[in-house]
């Protein structure tokens, strides 16, 4: 069976359009024409990734995202019509993996999909299955991390990966494309400003357990690094 997917989309003309063309690619679909739907529908036959419309009626693509984050992790793209940048902005501070704007191309919408779910299942066929650097203890497989013995909640795939890359060479400094290139793959298109919101969220998500965490630290006008604790 192919790895699954959920569409939610007010749009039932777009919703079986994507349907018909991702089941040609070898993925499962459920389609949701309103959130509250999808949200029972995932939670009944979870999916290994959803693509989300922002503008739905009764509840909106952000009002889906934050309750979805509390039922998984799992990869989430925007699809929208709006070119307003603070949406972009707000629904990647949401926790959103990615977000391509209507109208698109389906080899790019495919594209995307296809690296999201690369980076998901990267894990299973490695062979070092833990990382540890100081008080972080990262688990490959199962996309987990532990900060001085705590759980750190939430970490989306894209979080999770942008702070393997950053963790595997503590101190070294990681442009924002670097990180693009590094996380997503040098074909991915993405603006800058995307990768200072997911690192925004990794911190707030470590400042849950720890306040004083500050091992994620920018560099002025270059990127990010991290810095290990302080003997």
């Amino acid at each position: 069976m192919g790895q699954k997917i959920a569409i939610i989309d007010d749009n039932r003309s777009l919703c079986e359009s994507l349907r018909l063309a991702l089941t040609m690619e070898g993925f499962e679909i459920d389609t949701y024409v309103n959130g509250e739907d999808a949200l029972q529908g995932i939670q009944e036959r979870p999916v290994d990734l959803a693509l989300l419309d922002i503008l739905m009626p009764r509840l909106n693509g952000f009002d889906v995202l934050r309750r979805l984050r509390k039922l998984s992790a799992m990869p989430v793209i925007f699809l929208t019509s709006k070119c307003d940048d603070v949406d972009e902005t707000s629904g990647l501070d949401l926790g959103a993996d990615d977000y391509i704007r209507k109208p698109f191309t389906l080899g790019v919408l495919i594209s995307r999909i296809r690296a999201l779910l690369r980076r998901q299942s990267a894990g299973e066929s490695g062979e070092i299955v833990e990382m540890s650097r100081g008080d972080l203890k990262m688990d490959l497989e199962q996309y987990q991390c532990t900060w001085k013995g705590l759980h750190i909640p939430d970490l989306t795939v894209t979080e999770f990966e942008i702070l393997k890359l950053l963790v595997k060479r503590p101190g070294v400094v990681r442009s924002r494309d670097q990180i693009i290139d590094l996380v997503y793959g040098p074909e991915f298109a993405m603006e800058d400003r995307n990768i200072d919101s997911h690192k925004k969220r990794i911190v707030q998500k470590f400042k849950v357990v720890d306040p004083e965490f500050c091992q994620l630290e920018p560099v002025y006008g270059v990127g990010y690094r991290w810095v290990l604790s302080a003997p």
